[in-house]
């Protein structure tokens, strides 16, 4: 395993595995048994980073989340899992009444949301401080100033270390940040998007905003990381659902341009000259970029986590990554 540190704060930051484990669908779709072998396998392999939200996955059982937590902490307490471990969750998106699908009635980020909600993710994942904690979606009817202050007050209590914004357009993360640097409270240091090698468009609305879909990585965005190295960036759903390896899963229509085939006709040719899946090419892709990005991955079994673990060896010559890179 490879690991990487993120945060700047000697007291917060971390030192985490360049991969990290997505149990989103754990204790609902993927049976205990289950994610606990996968759980164990990652840990096994090095893996010392571990993603969940308090809203995963309200839209399985019609229930408002917290069965993904609720698995971890009975995980964390039957392991004797420790500090060594780093675990993220978030807040915001969680429905205020339980749910089968897409609910614009959800928590936000108001400085009381904020407070509750991470106290009881804490309890149900049964550790004393959430390592890292994003906010989940963007709250455009809170103002951010209390956003950002509630965010701090949980940190100063201990109940949060590292704080991160998940599915928000570069400048509103731009604006929290100068917020809290103005004010000397803690502020974003870690980012999770949407990003794949295939590129999605950007300007196709989206269930929560007209201009287009805050949660994909953009050209916008990763020129505000390279501008600013001390933020991290995590990658969710790199592998696109098992789209570049399964016929059964389609793209969609984000992808419906000129770019997708070129670049999955480079995808593959890498893949078979390094004797490895497109998928593991994918992810060494994100992790050796000159924009380092953590990919946080999904798995329903211990034998899809071994080919996702098999990437971190995987070293891209300088050849075939401008191959890949080269691609519009």
């Amino acid at each position: 395993m490879k690991y990487r540190v993120i945060g700047s704060n000697p007291a917060t930051r971390r030192e985490v595995s360049v991969l990290s484990l997505g149990s989103m669908l754990f204790g609902t779709v993927t049976d205990e048994a289950t994610s606990f072998a996968i759980l164990d396998r990652f840990v096994e392999a090095g893996g010392t980073f571990i993603d969940t939200s308090n809203n995963y996955a309200f839209w399985v059982n019609g229930t408002q989340g917290g069965e993904s937590e609720e698995l971890l902490g009975r995980w964390i307490r039957s392991r004797g899992i420790g500090d060594e471990i780093t675990i993220a969750t978030k807040l915001g998106a969680r429905p205020n009444a339980p749910a089968t699908g897409f609910s614009r009635d959800v928590e936000g980020l108001s400085a009381k949301t904020i407070r509750e909600s991470a106290e009881r993710s804490r309890e149900r994942l049964g550790i004393e401080r959430i390592h890292l904690l994003y906010a989940h979606i963007q709250d455009e009817k809170t103002p951010l100033e209390e956003t950002v202050t509630g965010f701090a007050e949980v940190v100063a209590d201990g109940v949060a270390g590292l704080l991160g914004a998940s599915n928000h357009w570069a400048w509103r993360v731009e604006a929290a940040r100068n917020l809290a640097k103005a004010a000397g409270l803690p502020g974003y240091e870690v980012l999770q998007h949407h990003h794949s090698y295939l590129r999605q468009r950007t300007d196709i609305p989206s269930l929560r905003s007209p201009d287009g879909n805050q949660g994909l990585v953009s050209a916008d965005l990763l020129s505000y990381v390279r501008a600013n190295p001390s933020l991290a960036q995590v990658a969710y759903s790199p592998l696109l659902s098992g789209a570049y390896v399964r016929d059964d899963k389609p793209l969609g229509p984000g992808f419906e341009h000129a770019g997708t085939p070129t670049r999955l006709q480079a995808v593959r040719e890498v893949a078979e000259e390094t004797g490895t899946s497109v998928n593991q090419v994918v992810l060494s892709w994100l992790i050796g970029g000159d924009i380092p990005i953590l990919p946080l991955v999904g798995a329903s079994s211990v034998e899809q986590l071994d080919d996702s673990l098999a990437a971190v060896d995987l070293d891209l010559t300088s050849e075939q990554r401008a191959k890949l890179d080269s691609v519009n």
